[in-house]
């Protein structure tokens, strides 16, 4: 059985974000929120942005390349609709950030939020997402269509919270391996996101072990694994654990789910064949394929020690006999 967890470590210590990144993303969030809280424009709508997405919940990858910032408005009325907002939003940040030293405009509208670019920042760009509460205390952002739709962001760091001191702190460290090999096995959709809620509805329904974070990380693949197969054969719901009773949507078509389905399978195999291996070259291999490269282009998985980069193992480790070993190498006929 390879546990392997000092690898596991290294592995989660190459795909956290960097200290750029990690000083970069509120820089831009700062820039934006004063933007949008100095613009007498906006002033009626009583807005308050705060920061939510993975990089709130601690659980982005190397590299940030996206910060939301969600545009809470206390005071805006029923009538206005989702792109009336989207507009006023766009000519705020558009007069105030302007172009790029190429002259490409920073600021572009979105169907859902309005993105602006931060090249000082290393190609960081900002998602600003307009936001009503509902009288149930739930939040509305603009549709594609040009209303609102329902959505709890806020909620889902509280029970982000919630779940990784239900797994002892392994919970966030778990996240990050999940995207990190969704990054390595798929494509862009679903995003990273799906990966995550569909881990964090795995754990609630007891699907993912807790002994190590070894086994939390095969079996939380599993358990994803048998979600997509049930989604793409009968098209299950993934539920949105934000606001009981509705249903969460991520942006993939069909062929993209049933890359998704296959891929996962696949990866889970693997990492349960990993898990069973005896030989931790072998075991170390297949976690390594698993979890690929991180956002700067380096292996995310190290070997250990004594092991070559195919997993055998070198020839000084191989000289070293350990208690309990099948086989020990040849002597050199000298006695005494």
């Amino acid at each position: 059985m390879a546990i392997l967890s000092s690898q596991f470590s290294a592995a989660l210590v190459s795909i956290e974000p960097s200290a750029d990144d990690k000083k970069n993303a509120p820089e831009a969030h700062k820039e934006l929120r004063a933007a949008l809280t100095g613009a007498d424009e906006l002033k009626e709508w009583g807005i308050d942005p705060v920061l939510i997405g993975s990089y709130k919940r601690d659980v982005s990858i190397r590299r940030v390349t996206d910060v939301d910032v969600f545009c809470r408005m206390e005071d805006i009325g029923d009538d206005v609709a989702g792109d009336t907002v989207l507009d006023r939003f766009f000519t705020v940040l558009d007069a105030e950030f302007g172009t790029d030293a190429n002259g490409k405009k920073r600021t572009r509208r979105q169907a859902r939020s309005i993105t602006v670019d931060f090249p000082e920042y290393d190609g960081l760009h900002v998602d600003a997402v307009p936001a009503r509460r509902r009288t149930d205390g739930h939040w509305e952002i603009p549709t594609r269509e040009g209303g609102w739709q329902t959505t709890n962001p806020e909620r889902q760091t509280e029970l982000k919270t919630a779940m990784n001191d239900a797994f002892a702190d392994d919970y966030v460290p778990l996240v990050k391996l999940i995207r990190q090999t969704r990054r390595t096995i798929i494509g862009k959709h679903p995003g990273g996101l799906f990966a995550e809620l569909a881990l964090y509805d795995a754990c609630s329904n007891g699907k993912v072990s807790k002994s190590s974070l070894t086994l939390s990380y095969v079996t939380a693949l599993e358990a994803i694994a048998a979600y997509l197969d049930d989604k793409v054969n009968w098209g299950k719901g993934l539920p949105d654990h934000t606001m009981p009773g509705h249903s969460l949507e991520f942006r993939a078509t069909d062929n993209q789910w049933e890359t998704a389905r296959d891929n996962f399978a696949s990866a889970a195999a693997l990492a349960r064949e990993a898990y069973n291996e005896e030989d931790s070259g072998k075991a170390a291999v297949a976690f390594r394929e698993l979890l690929g490269v991180n956002g700067d282009g380096d292996v995310v998985f190290p070997m250990p020690d004594g092991y070559t980069e195919d997993g055998t193992k070198s020839a000084a480790a191989s000289a070293i006999i350990t208690p309990g070993s099948p086989s020990v190498p040849a002597g050199d006929r000298r006695f005494g």
